[in-house]
Formats: structure tokens, sequence, C-alpha cells
């Protein structure tokens, strides 16, 4: 089962045009990966086939295992 399902009626998001899109609500949709700690949006830091992620707020280096994965209805 897919983990990335829209916010709005949570069918499944479709890749398209370099964003992640709703067929059913018509939609773009932003993901966006918060800091476990403080909340704020993170930076994904890619170096050798790895993904980390660095959070500006905290000032330190986040697990990708840590980092909580949001969905947003792009505007």
């Amino acid at each position: 089962m897919s983990q990335n399902t829209c916010p709005e009626c949570s069918s499944e998001l479709a890749w398209k045009d370099d964003q992640y899109y709703c067929d059913y609500c018509q939609s773009g949709v932003k993901k966006k990966a918060l800091c476990p700690d403080c909340h704020a949006e993170t930076e994904k830091l890619l170096a050798c086939g790895s993904a980390s992620y660095f959070c500006n707020s905290c000032n330190e280096l986040k697990s990708k295992s840590r980092v909580e994965i949001v969905f947003e209805m792009q505007p």
C-alpha cells in the first residue's frame, strides 16, 4: 500500500509534472518533511545515495527515519 495519500480525500497520489497530484481532487500536493523535535520544515540532503534532513531551526541533521512526512494541498 502506498504511503503517498491525498490529505483531502485519502486517494493515492500520482507523480505528474515534477510534483505529486491527486486525480480525484484535481490538485497538486506538496510533500514536506518536518523536524521531529521542533516541527519546522527541513531541507533534504542527498549524498552518496543516502538521504538526510537538516533542520535550520535546531541547526542539526535529522535521520530520515525520524522526520515526519506530511502532504499539503497546493493553492
